[in-house]
C-alpha cells in the first residue's frame, strides 16, 4: 500500500482539476444568465417603444378628431 505522503500530490492535482472544471461550469452559467438579462432588457425596451408608438398614434388620431370637431363647432 502507498504511503499517505505519496498520495497527497496526486490528490491535490485531482482536486485542482475538479475545482477548475467547476469554475468553468459556474462561468458558463453566469454567462447564460447575463445573456438572459440582456435579452430581457431588450424585450422591455422594445415593449416600451411599442407602447410609446401606439400611444403616439392614438394621440395623433385624437388631435385630428379634435381639430375636426373645432371646425364643425365654428
Amino acid at each position: 500500500m502507498a504511503e499517505p505522503t505519496d498520495m497527497i500530490m496526486p490528490m491535490l492535482r485531482e482536486m485542482r482539476s475538479d475545482a477548475e472544471q467547476r469554475h468553468l461550469e459556474v462561468i458558463q452559467r453566469l454567462d447564460k444568465l447575463e445573456q438572459a438579462q440582456v435579452s430581457f432588457r431588450h424585450a422591455l425596451t422594445a415593449d416600451s417603444l411599442l407602447g410609446r408608438m401606439v400611444t403616439g398614434e392614438f394621440e395623433e388620431r385624437i388631435e385630428a378628431l379634435e381639430a375636426k370637431m373645432k371646425k364643425l363647432e365654428v
